[in-house]
């Protein structure tokens, strides 16, 4: 377990719940070692997560490389700050933290879509900043600076991936937003997409740091349907009828390890948190230009 700060805390602790052995690496010095070297000189691990802050991931990954290690990899999402070209990585699997794949209303929404394309598609997340880290102020966390690779678009992309998972590829974006300075950090704090994707032709993105007491929802209408799913809520309701799905705590990140793992689906894969990057970048480019960026 590389990086022990509140997520990865979390998957350490799940992960030992699944009844493994678990040895941390930490440069704060709260862990088993202080680096992934000395870790590995004593283990033989055949799975490893690197949850350091963003902007660490691609030294994490280099360090694990050089240092021999030949196991399987989930690296916390996105799983670069920036889209630049990846190295091959020498590892068995590598894979990416999008554990909202593994949320139980959204495995019974993407059931129900079937693969089929929808007219309109419309996914909304916020989430108050000053609520993340109890305890802590929110200006002085890797969310919260441009340096440790924050920012809405980054922190929250989980919709992103789930879009590219669940529509295809992007075609085109156009983008609105910025620093709105509401929660005094340096970055992107709203941001609003418009996309067009290979399985929908109006797909439109809400997300912030802003909303009070929090929100995670995602809208589709079909030809024949219109599907919501209340992620937060646990609820997937279809032409107005709700049905349940509730999820325990930490049920997603179990799931997400035990098929990172054994190589099931649907985990992220590394081309697809690539794809997520990639569509990072083209909003950026998109907000700065005030045009259409293409793929």
């Amino acid at each position: 377990m590389i990086g022990l700060g509140s997520i990865g805390q979390r998957h350490a602790r799940v992960l030992r719940e699944l009844g493994h052995d678990v040895v941390t690496v930490s440069r704060r010095g709260n862990g088993d070692h202080d680096s992934v070297a000395a870790a590995l000189a004593g283990v033989r691990p055949g799975y490893a997560v690197v949850a350091t802050e963003t902007s660490h991931h691609a030294e994490s990954l280099r360090h694990l490389a050089e240092a021999g290690f030949r196991g399987s990899v989930l690296v916390e999402k996105p799983v670069f700050a920036t889209s630049t070209p990846a190295p091959d990585y020498p590892f068995a699997k590598l894979v990416v933290g999008y554990n909202l794949r593994f949320h139980p209303v959204m495995t019974a929404f993407a059931d129900r879509l079937g693969g089929r394309p929808a007219v309109t598609v419309s996914a909304y997340v916020g989430q108050d900043l000053r609520d993340w880290r109890p305890g802590r102020d929110h200006r002085a966390t890797a969310s919260a600076t441009l340096k440790a690779g924050g920012g809405v678009l980054r922190d929250l992309s989980h919709e992103l991936d789930y879009l590219l998972w669940l529509f295809g590829r992007w075609r085109r974006v156009a983008a609105l937003g910025g620093a709105s300075g509401a929660r005094q950090v340096e970055v992107d704090d709203h941001f609003n997409l418009l996309l067009e994707m290979e399985r929908s032709q109006a797909v439109q993105v809400h997300m912030d740091y802003l909303d009070q007491p929090g929100i995670r929802k995602i809208r589709v209408n079909l030809v024949d349907e219109t599907i919501e799913a209340d992620i937060p809520g646990g609820r997937l309701t279809v032409n107005g009828k709700a049905h349940d799905f509730p999820n325990q705590a930490d049920e997603s990140y179990r799931a997400m390890h035990l098929a990172a793992i054994s190589g099931r689906g649907p985990i992220c894969t590394f081309g697809e948190g690539l794809a997520v990057m990639d569509l990072i970048d083209a909003s950026e480019r998109a907000l700065r230009s005030r045009m259409w960026i293409s793929a």
